[in-house]
């Protein structure tokens, strides 16, 4: 029995006698006798052989077999990349693959993973936009550092540039890192100094305190960061570190005050946990604390200290006149009338040392004493005699509270009662009296007008009685205010007739 076999342009066969190999076939039509020949044919547009038995026949076979296929074997620390045309794959360890020559180029490259896992520059380059298992890529562009982490263990850095890794079984990371800022946030920054001083000495600027030593980290002249005592911190180099001892003196000089206090809004943010500040107003002093103990009194002006190992407070005290009120102080006088009082007092510190080391509240201790003050001064005086003098209650504060004050070292200046407010019934009952006393005051004034009235009609009579004259006169003064409301007088008979005969008057509208 004859057994006709076709193979396709683009196919390639292997021929079996009783499923023993014997030969590979390329296209082609072929003719066998007997009825126990197979071929298995192949699609070379599939350039992988996926041959049943691969490792078998290769054992028997393999000069043959060879002839017509690439045969890549990986062992347990190796990995390969196969290029199939433009195309590439890769072949993780332990792993037997077999690709057909000859239909398209095929070529293999082999790697030992002990050795080095990094995949050279030249295959990088070919592999920019293929993705691959096993393989990571990666690129650090020119203003980055990467740092490359095998197993969370720090390996090198890596310049700008394209990278790829096996990570078959590995953890392979890549951290990049901004050059642009100068002070980034390095991972397991302990780490780095400790178990990797080549890399810290080649890129980094570390610094590295005492408990006594502040550090003020400037780029290109601008404060970037603070660093506390004992810290440890890396930088990109090209940073300028000054370090402070702060275990003399903690004060800021005034140069780094105005770097610091007042520039600009980052770097007032970075000193604001590291600096106590106190600024004095003028006309003020101020007295400083260190560990709950007083230390100095501040001039006017901006003060700064570093807050480190110390406990820092300040306060201002105003020296100006200060005023105080004392309002709604209801007492009983000494004729037991209900008065309610409002006390104003000016007062200035003279002794700062001597009021706070003497007092806890000064406004509470000033309060206090002006309110005994006014209540013994109202206490002692009838309602009549504060009503007549309202200054004496004013003498007698005074009196008692500017002795009371000066023991502090606070002067009083000036003390004074604004407001004597009378109960409802009282300031009724004093209108009726105001009212009577001015009505009576106005009955004896309005009798003695009449009384000089009545004698100056007298004597004027008497004139007239003793000068014709003068009466005639009078009388015309009468009539020329009669004539000054007429606007037309009617006169009959003659002008000696107007004042002893009748006359008549005849208004016209």
């Amino acid at each position: 029995m004859w057994r006709t076999f076709y193979i396709k342009p683009n196919e390639i066969g292997i021929l079996y006698h009783r499923s023993d190999f014997k030969k590979v076939l390329q296209p082609g039509e072929y003719t066998y006798f007997g009825r126990h020949w197979q071929i298995k044919t192949y699609d070379l547009n599939e350039p992988e052989a996926e041959i049943e038995n691969l490792e078998l026949l290769l054992r028997n076979h393999g000069t043959e077999l060879q002839k017509h296929l690439l045969i890549v074997k990986t062992a347990f620390n190796e990995a390969a990349l196969v290029r199939l045309g433009q195309n590439w794959i890769s072949i993780a360890p332990n792993q037997l693959r077999a690709f057909w020559r000859g239909f398209i180029e095929v070529e293999s490259h082999l790697f030992n993973l002990e050795a080095n896992w990094e995949l050279p520059n030249s295959f990088v380059q070919q592999l920019r936009s293929v993705a691959l298992n096993g393989l990571k890529k990666f690129q650090i562009f020119e203003y980055e550092v990467g740092l490359l982490y095998l197993q969370n263990n720090f390996i090198r850095p890596l310049e700008p540039g394209e990278y790829a890794f096996w990570s078959i079984n590995k953890d392979v990371i890549v951290r990049s890192i901004s050059r642009i800022i100068p002070n980034p946030d390095f991972p397991l920054e302990d780490i780095l100094i400790e178990k990797h001083p080549d890399f810290v000495a080649a890129y980094c600027e570390n610094v590295q305190l005492l408990p006594s030593q502040v550090a003020i980290v400037r780029y290109r002249g601008k404060v970037i960061s603070i660093l506390p005592p004992t810290s440890r911190k890396l930088f990109w180099q090209g940073v300028q570190v000054e370090i402070i001892d702060i275990s003399t003196d903690a004060k800021l000089p005034p140069a780094l005050i105005s770097e610091l206090v007042e520039g600009t809004t980052e770097v007032k943010a970075l000193s604001r946990n590291y600096v106590h500040i106190c600024q004095v107003p003028p006309q003020h002093i101020g007295l400083l604390y260190i560990n709950q103990e007083f230390q100095t009194q501040l001039q006017p002006g901006l003060n700064a200290w570093w807050s480190f190992g110390r406990s820092w407070q300040t306060e201002t005290i105003d020296l100006r006149l200060q005023n105080m009120e004392v309002s709604g102080q209801e007492i009983l006088s000494k004729d037991k009338v209900p008065l309610r009082l409002n006390l104003t007092a000016g007062f200035r510190i003279q002794d700062i040392l001597k009021a706070k080391n003497g007092l806890s509240d000064i406004t509470g201790f000033l309060y206090k004493e002006l309110q005994f003050a006014l209540r013994g001064a109202v206490g002692e005086r009838t309602l009549d005699a504060l009503l007549e003098d309202k200054g004496s209650i004013d003498r007698s504060i005074s009196e008692y509270i500017r002795q009371k004050a000066a023991d502090y070292g606070i002067e009083v200046d000036s003390v004074g009662v604004k407001d004597i407010i009378l109960p409802g019934e009282i300031k009724a009952i004093l209108s009726k009296v105001v009212e009577a006393e001015k009505a009576a005051q106005a009955n004896v004034v309005r009798r003695r007008e009449e009384t000089a009235a009545t004698r100056s009609m007298l004597n004027t009579a008497k004139v007239m009685e003793d000068n014709p004259v003068a009466l005639r006169l009078k009388e015309l003064e009468v009539l020329e205010r009669i004539a000054e409301k007429i606007d037309r007088i009617q006169v009959n008979g003659s002008l000696d007739s107007i004042l002893t005969d009748l006359i008549r008057m005849n208004p016209q509208s």
